[in-house]
């Protein structure tokens, strides 16, 4: 998922406030707290649950923050552990919603300029995301910016991300495939590095840095993987990985074993193919073995692929009388298209927030989403019908060179394997001025197939680690596209802070 808006955002905040804060606890953690509740410490943290039950998001963290000192000056190193992790999360619930009334206003009037007073109300009253706490609604930082995406109108007038469609079409209109025999087809050769590097004054002085770094993973379209000079590599505890659900390395680092920066990097190396699909004859696809535990896993409702009543009727609703799971597929794909247009979420928000609310659910009932939100949506939808779906993640460099995060969707048919789609690329399409026919044949190549400018780090959102990331410290944890830290001992929020000190580079070689 595309997140360097929201680092910037919330890098600055971590290193403005000492106790970059959380959300309410786990219930092994209430449970834990509530046994006694005697201590000034443990009133200061009761009061921050009761202040976020009742959606006071700011006073809950000077709540769980007060429990956090008064416990570290007790000695008390659980506790703090447990109030320090509560804040943490109290933070991340509301810190991307930054704005009053009056700024979110000023911020549409300025990305959108000659806008209507009541076309502000409308976005800001209808739809808009937002969240209230101390009974102020405040407004998610990139307002402005989704107000664009839900008018595309707006968005081709203004063009102001100047993209070059020709470069981004370059696969979608190809004429180089005629002849290949797929799916796996025009291999590109990727070769380059990720590299953490997180300041020294940014670590904690005692205690254990546990990180779970991200590698590339072995799958259809991504093969001949090599990991090369991976860092500190008396500290790896497991891994690497590159087989399996998801790329990476886990580490765990003594605090003080760490003398300047601490620097993780590894060298990669792989090749993608593009995935050509669109000769897919529905009469060819075969019958499910719906015992198979793949089957089951991809049909299942999990944590950010929310399959609900709501989900199966409008699902039932798109495809009608159509029982072919391909084209069954290929309609959700259209209206995912058509009903959800792209836009930015509060990831963070969504992941911290009691009660949980999954990516897809938040874009089938807001309308909201990006490229992650959209890929668990279209699963959710399939998987509603029976038909195993997925949403894949890593990185792509089909806009640009430098890798960008990105999430699309893949479903599986008998007979043809995994099938990728991409609505998020598909619907660039509408935001920039073209003719019909190529905006068809963009969307079409698409709905089935996919470029090979992909670097693949997980096969599916929330997907298995082992040791699984911790509930209550980590952020994120249904995507890894950067390194997860968590540390019992760093006084604020560290792994939030280290989004910024992640990269990679990636380039296509000979």
């Amino acid at each position: 998922m595309n997140s360097n808006a929201v680092t910037a955002l919330l890098t600055v905040s971590v290193l403005l406030i000492l106790f970059a804060a959380g959300c309410t606890a786990t219930t092994q953690e209430q449970g834990a707290l509530d046994a006694s509740a005697a201590s000034p410490a443990d009133e200061a943290y009761a009061r921050g649950l009761a202040e976020y039950a009742d959606a006071r998001y700011r006073v809950a963290e000077e709540c769980f923050a007060e429990a956090y000192a008064l416990y570290t000056d007790a000695g008390d190193s659980d506790r703090a552990r447990i109030a320090r992790d509560a804040m943490f999360r109290t933070n991340r619930t509301y810190i991307e919603y930054p704005l009053d009334r009056p700024a979110a206003e000023a911020a549409l009037r300025e990305k959108v300029p000659g806008i209507a007073d009541e076309d502000i109300a409308d976005w800001l009253e209808n739809r808009a995301q937002k969240i209230v706490s101390e009974n102020e609604t405040l407004y998610f930082y990139d307002v402005a910016e989704n107000y664009l995406y839900a008018h595309v109108d707006q968005m081709q007038k203004q063009n102001e991300r100047g993209l070059d469609f020709d470069y981004v079409a370059r696969y979608a209109w190809s004429e180089n495939r005629s002849g290949k025999t797929g799916p796996y087809v025009n291999p590109v050769h990727y070769a380059g590095f990720e590299r953490l590097e997180v300041p020294y004054e940014a670590l904690p002085s005692s205690g254990v840095l546990k990180i779970w770094f991200p590698l590339p993973v072995e799958t259809d379209s991504q093969r001949n993987i090599t990991v090369t000079n991976l860092s500190c590599p008396d500290f790896i505890v497991a891994g690497p990985f590159t087989t399996g659900p998801i790329g990476y390395v886990y580490y765990e680092i003594p605090a003080g074993a760490v003398n300047g920066n601490l620097v993780l990097s590894a060298d990669i190396d792989f090749i993608s193919y593009e995935q050509i699909f669109d000769e897919i004859d529905p009469a060819l696809v075969g019958e499910y073995n719906t015992s198979d535990p793949e089957y089951v896993l991809y049909t299942a409702s999990e944590r950010n692929i929310e399959i609900t009543d709501a989900i199966r009727e409008k699902a039932l609703a798109i495809v009608g009388n159509e029982t072919n799971p391909h084209l069954r597929a290929q309609m959700i794909y259209r209206y995912i298209i058509e009903t959800y247009p792209y836009s930015h979420v509060p990831h963070l928000s969504l992941d911290s927030r009691e009660p949980k609310v999954a990516e897809s659910t938040h874009m089938f009932e807001t309308g909201h989403g990006d490229c992650g939100t959209q890929s668990t949506l279209f699963s959710a939808l399939c998987r509603s019908l029976g038909i195993p779906a997925r949403a894949v993640g890593g990185y792509q460099m089909l806009i640009a060179e430098t890798p960008g995060t990105h999430f699309w969707a893949e479903y599986y048919l008998p007979g043809y394997g995994w099938v990728p789609n991409d609505v998020t690329v598909a619907e660039i399409a509408d935001w920039v001025v073209i003719p019909d026919a190529k905006r068809t044949a963009f969307k079409d190549y698409y709905a089935m197939n996919l470029d090979p400018t992909r670097f693949v780090i997980q096969k599916d959102v929330d997907a298995p680690m082992d040791p699984a990331l911790p509930e209550e410290a980590a952020i994120f944890r249904f995507v890894r596209q950067y390194p997860a830290i968590v540390s019992d001992t760093a006084e604020y929020d560290l792994d939030l802070f280290s989004w910024d000190c992640f990269s990679v580079s990636l380039a296509a070689v000979e």
